[in-house]
């Protein structure tokens, strides 16, 4: 049953059909770009949010922490030439992605709303962006990857880490979709509509990893 009140936050569409509900919120699909999203209603305010964010303990000596971010990180650094001028959107309070990229002989700046909020980043180019579990906390995941898109240069590489809707049987039991500032859910669907409307590459890196070329 569509809902033609609501607008998906990614394309803009109102072909919008029930997704699953739980006991804490309800969870909507556009019917065009498959993502799946809550309403504004289900949403933490900005102090709610960054209360969440404040208690997450990733560091950049975390070699754990290093393995994990590795799975874009391999795969970006193999597609890049020394030395590039990177982006890491949604850096967080302990930037790490950017200090293996540094490592490697690369320079990235960090932009995030809460921890290195500088406006100025978000108007100069980019050989590359990295947004690793980042887009499912976007109230406006439409606005914010046009937004970088336009930011990366020819030939420039989008890489993005978030775990990825598969059907609404495994969505039910999904522990992702518990985290309350988790409110954007993007699937290979999703992904391949993106990469349509960009006219862009678009390259599986693993169930969580996908680069994006402009």
């Amino acid at each position: 049953m569509c809902q033609t009140s609501l607008i998906c936050p990614l394309c803009g569409d109102n072909n919008i059909s029930h997704y699953h509900s739980d006991s804490q919120r309800a969870y909507q699909q556009c019917e065009v770009c498959q993502l799946v999203f809550v309403a504004q209603q289900y949403q933490l305010s900005t102090a709610e949010e960054k209360a969440v964010y404040d208690l997450h303990q990733n560091r950049p000596d975390d070699l754990g922490y290093r393995r994990f971010l590795d799975r874009l990180a391999t795969p970006l650094l193999g597609a890049l030439s020394v030395p590039s001028d990177g982006l890491d959107f949604g850096c967080g309070p302990g930037p790490t992605l950017s200090l293996m990229l540094e490592e490697a002989g690369h320079q990235v700046a960090l932009f995030d709303p809460f921890y290195a909020n500088n406006p100025a980043l978000l108007n100069r180019n980019y050989d590359f962006i990295t947004a690793t579990e980042v887009v499912e906390h976007l109230s406006r995941p439409g606005f914010e990857l046009d937004r970088l898109w336009r930011l990366l240069k020819p030939d420039g590489l989008l890489g993005i880490m978030t775990k990825q809707v598969i059907d609404r049987t495994s969505f039910a039991t999904w522990h992702y979709k518990n985290d309350p500032t988790h409110i954007s859910f993007f699937s290979q669907a999703t992904f391949s509509y993106l990469a349509e409307v960009w006219d862009a590459s678009l390259e599986y890196m693993g169930d969580d990893v996908i680069i994006l070329r402009k």
